[in-house]
C-alpha cells in the first residue's frame, strides 16, 4: 500500500482498514505458530501498513488540533 493510497482515504476508510489489516496480522501469527506460514514476507507488510495508517491518522488529528 502506498502512501498516496492512504492519504486519499477518509478517516472511516481509514478505520475500516486498520480493523482488517489488524484481523490479517492476527491470523498470519497463528499461521506461523502452525507452521503453515507460505509468504513470511506478507507479516512485515501488514506490519508497515499498520504503522503507514496510524501514521496518516496521527497527523490528520494534530493538523486539526492546531
Amino acid at each position: 500500500m502506498k502512501i498516496e493510497d492512504i492519504r486519499a482515504k477518509t478517516d472511516d476508510e481509514l478505520k475500516d482498514q486498520l480493523d482488517a489489516l489488524h484481523k490479517e496480522a492476527f491470523n498470519l501469527r497463528f499461521q506461523r505458530a502452525n507452521g503453515q506460514l507460505e509468504n513470511t514476507a506478507r507479516v512485515r507488510q501488514v506490519r508497515r501498513d499498520i504503522a503507514r495508517i496510524k501514521t496518516i491518522v496521527a497527523e490528520r488529528k494534530r493538523a486539526q488540533a492546531a
